[in-house]
């Protein structure tokens, strides 16, 4: 007897039923694929908080500063809480940070879902951002030194390192969505806020050591714009949106 063969309705049924398979598993798969990317970028980000800590009980209790630079003849050294840059006459060599002790990890500075360049261009890797509004401060801020680890009264709700990401790249300094009071000067906060790009949520280590994926995004109250840049950037990239931690400080300060 003649095997019965598949007319072409039938084949094109079972067709019609794979596509539709597939399209509900891509995504699927997907998602989990970006969650195991997310699961390794908390755990760099518990690796870079160890980090801070045992910094601290090295100097006197005071986390790394975010920036301060040093001019020499024919050099100049830039010195960051991830990387430590020397520019002379011979090139750029750059080094583990101040966070690091000259003792790093390079990779650990990389967050794995992060798709662009450092706005350090020297920098190899990059993706997270340092609280630099009231923790690291730095050499331009109107408060120099970093705050000691004992200043910090809530460490729960502080956020020490996040995903970093901006309109143009990824900047490494953290920046709370309204004036600090050590970073009354600076404009343009924009420039350090998060980016939500674990199936759109974004990985904060508190100073207590805790890390956490957070979905609630936030653009802004201040006067230089930040809130229509940062709501015109994520209408056009609305599965890779940027933003702050919280409307306020209450996010970023020491309590």
């Amino acid at each position: 007897m003649k095997p019965k063969a598949f007319t072409l309705i039938e084949l094109l049924v079972v067709m019609a039923i794979i596509a539709m398979m597939l399209g509900v598993l891509v995504p699927s798969l997907a998602r989990a694929k970006e969650q195991g990317r997310e699961v390794y970028c908390q755990n760099n980000l518990r690796q870079m908080h160890i980090a801070a800590a045992v910094y601290a009980e090295n100097h006197g209790g005071f986390l790394p500063i975010a920036y301060y630079s040093v001019k020499m003849p024919a050099q100049r050294t830039q010195y960051c809480w991830d990387f430590t840059e020397c520019c002379s006459g011979e090139g750029v060599v750059v080094q583990p940070g101040l966070l690091w002790q000259e003792e790093m990890m390079e990779k650990v500075q990389q967050c794995p879902s992060f798709r662009g360049d450092s706005n350090t261009t020297a920098n190899p890797y990059t993706g997270y951002n340092y609280n630099t509004s009231y923790i690291g401060r730095g050499q331009y801020e109107g408060i120099v030194l970093p705050v000691r680890y004992h200043q910090i009264r809530y460490p729960a709700g502080c956020a020490m390192f996040g995903d970093g990401q901006t309109i143009n790249g990824a900047n490494k300094f953290m920046r709370s969505p309204l004036p600090s009071g050590t970073d009354m000067n600076f404009s343009g906060r924009w420039g350090g806020t998060q980016g939500y790009r674990h199936n759109q949520n974004t990985n904060v280590a508190w100073c207590d050591g805790s890390v956490e994926s957070k979905a609630e995004l936030f653009y802004g109250t201040d006067a230089d714009g930040t809130s229509d840049l940062l709501w015109q950037y994520n209408e056009q990239n609305p599965q890779n949106p940027i933003g702050f931690l919280s409307e306020d400080n209450s996010a970023y300060d020491l309590r």
